[in-house]
């Protein structure tokens, strides 16, 4: 087990405090710094920058040899760290305690010693450990707070306005599908210098922002929960499969969702966030491609057509693909081998019916 040891703030003080403790240097651009892992610890960058208003993002990709921990010790009171783990997988914990606290893949924590306690964060070895620590000094971000935060649950401002750290803040849960995208736009970013300065500080308003969001929804009862996480991806992608294999016999909203294992409201959300549609419309839609796909490539009657979809009737798949695509099926099947509508062009949906 490998310990380094990091004695100052802000962020780029911690970079050079790394880079003293690896053996090599720190580079810097407009702002933004960076140390290389050196090749007798493993491979990957450190890189963090600060904004104005007490906030800091610091991103860790790392593989080590050998486990590794960093031990943040300082005589003054530590930001409020808020750690997401995007591979691989970290611990925490609080350095006057002995609890480590797991943070898998998906997983995030917002952590906050209390007085001048630091913090220590464990990597393990040989696998890639990417996290990401929007990091924020409670005392220097008070004057960001021009109204009462009433909205925002009372443990949150609690801990945001405890500015000489009398308590502890522990809180952990898995990141939402939102904030996973923010770290994806993060990753595809290329520009560089004052450009991703800027867009970083932007970026840090916005991981907190939806943090805060994320914290509320954290604290509502199982049934209530909105949110969909990134971890709960694939039970979203299985309620997709269901729906796309038993269009002629779908189950209602409530029932897929619980056979997915989630709640309707993030079954509702998760399609917003990941179609732009409810599950109705989208049900609706994948009856109707289907619908016109069968039109197209198949001599099935409207009344088997209409069934294998899972419409009651053979005039309400009229009535429907009438109002969606502005033609009977009927006319639809007898121009195809005009090519009035191409296969390859599709036909655009009007606004949403309700299935």
């Amino acid at each position: 087990m490998k310990t380094f040891y990091v004695s100052s703030l802000p962020l780029r003080d911690v970079i050079s405090d790394v880079a003293r403790e690896f053996g090599t240097d720190v580079t810097e651009s407009c702002g933004i710094f960076e140390v290389k892992i050196p090749e007798l610890f493993g491979c990957g960058t450190i890189t963090g920058t600060d904004f104005d208003d007490g906030l800091g993002l610091i991103r860790y990709d790392c593989t080590f040899k050998e486990d590794v921990i960093f031990e943040y010790s300082l005589d003054k009171v530590h930001p409020v760290k808020f750690l997401f783990c995007l591979e691989g997988d970290i611990s925490h914990k609080f350095m006057n305690e002995s609890d480590w606290h797991e943070i898998p893949k998906y997983k995030n924590a917002i952590v906050a010693s209390s007085a001048y306690h630091g913090h220590s964060v464990r990597f393990r070895a040989g696998q890639r450990t990417l996290y990401n620590s929007l990091e924020l000094e409670r005392r220097k971000f008070q004057g960001k707070i021009s109204c009462e935060p009433h909205a925002i649950a009372k443990s949150w401002r609690d801990m945001l306005n405890d500015v000489t750290a009398k308590k502890t803040f522990y809180h952990d849960g898995f990141y939402s599908l939102k904030l996973s995208g923010l770290f994806e736009e993060w990753n595809l970013y290329d520009r560089t210098d004052f450009l991703m300065k800027l867009y970083l500080e932007g970026l840090a308003y916005k991981i907190l922002t939806l943090q805060i969001t994320q914290f509320q929804d954290d604290i509502k009862s199982e049934g209530k929960k909105t949110l969909l996480r990134k971890s709960e991806l694939k039970q979203l992608m299985k309620a997709v499969e269901i729906i796309e294999d038993s269009l002629e016999d779908l189950p209602t909203i409530n029932d897929l969702a619980s056979e997915v294992g989630l709640n309707a409201n993030k079954l509702q959300q998760g399609f917003r966030e990941m179609y732009d549609k409810t599950v109705n419309k989208y049900i609706r839609e994948k009856r109707l491609e289907t619908a016109r796909t069968l039109l197209l490539n198949t001599d099935d009657t409207l009344s088997a057509i209409a069934a294998r979809v899972g419409y009651k009737s053979q005039s309400y798949l009229s009535k429907m693909f009438r109002e969606n695509y502005g033609l009977l099926p009927s006319e639809f099947r007898r121009d195809k081998e005009q090519r009035k509508f191409r296969p390859d062009e599709g036909l655009n949906l009007k606004e949403p019916y309700n299935t």
